[in-house]
């Protein structure tokens, strides 16, 4: 960018970006804020997320050393904040899909930050209408597969469960479950790539890939990450994976397989310091810079 288009960057959009790398029109990508967490039970504040995310966004540099790319020049778009239903957990998530809808009908790649897990199924939902033969790749502390929580199908702890009813999921970085949940693993003869104290933490990165479909949605549950890295989650769990881990999984499924969206859910902003929301942000350029950067 010209030192212009610097000093006329528009701080509420994600990474600062100005026109014309930050116009609808030409942007490939789209960011989707869901500032929702009605059903989040311990730490809430995950409807402060979206907003965090973006506003820390401004300080990312545009090149990543990495890829050797601005990444930006994809064109990235941030839209208002989706406003949630306050009638229902239900009503929100369908909210979710018919804006995800919209957007896919657009041909924009869908960039989600919420905001609690539950949204999720309303994008992959709208996924899976247009790429039939998609899979989900969740990255998560918590499998997230009851069928009923706290009086509602449409949980935060219920959201992979939903979206397993329509799309095959692979779960990664899971730590905790309930027994509910094993059982239902157990019937369903899924295979979770489970972290334990007592198995190597390593991931078995051809086999994750290896069970995914060509089209890849990608679920990212901040709390997948160590706490010592990510303490601004609701439900922080120990024993979790590293910046490196996660990013290396992210890079090879991308060169693998076809991403075709993702969303990055339950940052809590005051549960953490400051640095959480810039790790989330820098997440979420780095996924979209894999999944349009190849090499």
């Amino acid at each position: 960018m010209s030192n212009n288009e610097v000093l006329f960057s528009q701080p509420g959009n994600f990474a600062g970006l100005a026109s014309p790398y930050s116009d609808f029109k030409t942007a490939k990508v789209v960011i989707l804020p869901v500032p929702y967490d009605s059903t989040t039970e311990w730490h809430s504040g995950s409807r402060e997320g979206p907003r965090s995310i973006i506003d820390a966004s401004v300080y990312l540099e545009w090149y990543d050393t990495e890829l050797g790319k601005e990444i930006y020049t994809v064109g990235i778009h941030t839209l208002a904040e989706l406003q949630p239903s306050f009638n229902s957990p239900e009503e929100t998530v369908q909210r979710v899909y018919q804006a995800s809808k919209a957007l896919l009908d657009k041909s924009k790649f869908i960039a989600m930050l919420g905001g609690e897990h539950s949204i999720s199924a309303g994008a992959v939902k709208a996924y899976k209408e247009k790429y039939k033969n998609c899979s989900v790749l969740q990255l998560d502390a918590h499998a997230d597969l009851r069928d009923e929580y706290m009086g509602t199908r449409y949980s935060h702890a219920c959201a992979m469960r939903r979206i397993f009813e329509f799309c095959p999921i692979t779960q990664v970085g899971i730590r905790s479950m309930s027994l509910e949940e094993k059982e239902f693993i157990d019937r369903n003869n899924a295979r979770p790539f489970l972290l334990s104290d007592t198995i190597p933490s390593a991931l078995p990165v051809d086999d994750i890939i290896d069970s995914l479909a060509n089209d890849v949605y990608i679920s990212i549950d901040l709390d997948v990450f160590d706490p010592s890295l990510m303490a601004a989650v609701s439900m922080p769990e120990p024993a979790g994976l590293n910046w490196r881990e996660v990013n290396n999984l992210l890079q090879l499924v991308s060169r693998s397989k076809n991403v075709i969206g993702f969303d990055i859910v339950e940052l809590c902003p005051a549960q953490g310091p400051a640095a959480c929301s810039f790790i989330a942000a820098k997440l979420a350029y780095k996924l979209i810079g894999y999944s349009f950067f190849k090499s």
